[in-house]
């Protein structure tokens, strides 16, 4: 791909940058939830009404422009998050208790601007944007798109994707080859016993210490079973029982995650999860039931396209992270890996108001936007130089 359509590329978004602030502004104060992100899905293709769009995965979409033959898929996710917005802006999140907490409507916004840029210009291969819904939940959304077949009809042959990272210094973006997300799955511990009044802890076989102990022991896990050079990280994030502070329930129950790089540690950490409820329970008189909701693979960048983007990267005076951002955090951009060429740019905006993603007051700015437009553009030249 030659530098001065890069060039282009770059000065358009420019151009349509404040544009595409605007859209943000209105995705952001209107957000959607995993899986029922329609009207977000319905903002977007109205923004670009001189693509043909066709629904995926139920409540995303897909279009193609460019020329026939083989083509670069380049994703954004529609879906918000159940966070309460803290930030006071004038177009802060009309909707309680959701809000574009991950960015999400920066990714969306910069793929607007990146087709907008793209637009008229002479591609040298077709460009396939993808409105992916559910990310943030399992069964994400971008299983539902690659068993789709599109990747293969539509000839796709490398995939992708942004994402904004606060703990990477503004302004800079990494790529770096191989695994940079690791593989998530959830799971759920029930633990069963027998009630009764809280002044007679001795009649009653109490869940709740049990599942206590469960919770302690289940954590140090993977520091006596995973490989220290393997990161790995087994979390909680929810527990209940009980109706009355009084009363010693008969069930309590607790969900939690695990992230390994290594599906041998996955498959360890689950069995090893399973055995050490069942045998903390049982100690105390109680039983425990352990269901796993398997989730995606590790995400890996496809090195041939990492060497190529940061190339064009930094032709295009933006500077690539010597060591490669990595994190035990997950995306199911990872099952587009399993089909094709994949590589996930992560573009910084350092810590906002002293705050990370997921957090109510994580709000990057028109910066990110640009940023991340120039990402796929580099991501495209890159995937476009191997064809």
């Amino acid at each position: 791909m030659t530098s001065e359509l890069l060039r282009a590329l770059k000065v358009g978004i420019a151009e349509i940058l404040p544009q595409a602030a605007a859209l943000r502004r209105t995705l952001h104060a209107q957000p959607r939830l995993s899986g029922q992100e329609t009207d977000t899905r319905d903002t977007m293709t109205r923004s670009l009404d001189w693509l043909g769009w066709t629904p995926i995965a139920a409540t995303g979409a897909w279009s193609r422009t460019g020329p026939d033959g083989p083509a670069v898929g380049l994703r954004a996710e529609l879906d918000a998050l159940p966070v309460s917005e803290v930030t006071a802006v004038e177009w802060e999140s009309r909707v309680p208790g959701v809000m574009h907490a991950c960015g999400h409507d920066v990714h969306m916004a910069a793929l607007w601007a990146f087709l907008n840029a793209a637009r008229g210009l002479d591609l040298p291969a077709a460009v396939v944007p993808i409105l992916q819904p559910r990310e943030e939940v399992t069964p994400p959304g971008a299983g539902d798109v690659v068993s789709s077949g599109l990747l293969e009809e539509q000839e796709i042959e490398a995939m992708i994707g942004v994402h904004v990272q606060p703990g990477i210094e503004a302004g800079i973006v990494s790529t770096g080859a191989g695994a940079v997300n690791a593989a998530y799955d959830s799971f759920e511990i029930v633990v069963s016993g027998s009630p009764a009044h809280g002044a007679y802890p001795h009649l009653a076989v109490d869940p709740i210490t049990a599942l206590a102990a469960i919770i302690g022991e289940v954590s140090s896990l993977p520091g006596r079973l995973i490989n220290p050079l393997h990161a790995t990280v087994v979390s909680f994030g929810q527990i209940s029982g009980g109706t009355a502070p009084n009363v010693i329930p008969d069930t309590a129950r607790c969900r939690g995650t695990i992230r390994a790089f290594h599906q041998s540690d996955r498959e360890l950490l689950h069995g090893a999860i399973a055995r050490t409820a069942e045998g903390v329970a049982a100690g105390r008189g109680a039983t425990a039931t352990t269901r796993f909701v398997t989730g995606g693979p590790a995400l890996v960048n496809d090195p041939g396209l990492v060497r190529r983007a940061d190339h064009h990267l930094s032709g295009l005076g933006v500077t690539v992270a010597e060591t490669p951002f990595r994190s035990c955090g997950s995306d199911d951009f990872a099952e587009y890996g399993t089909a094709t060429a994949s590589l996930m740019c992560f573009v910084g905006t350092g810590r906002i108001n002293g705050v990370g993603l997921h957090h109510g007051a994580y709000l990057p700015g028109r910066d990110a936007i640009e940023l991340a437009a120039v990402a796929f553009a580099g991501g495209y030249a890159a995937a476009v130089d191997a064809l």
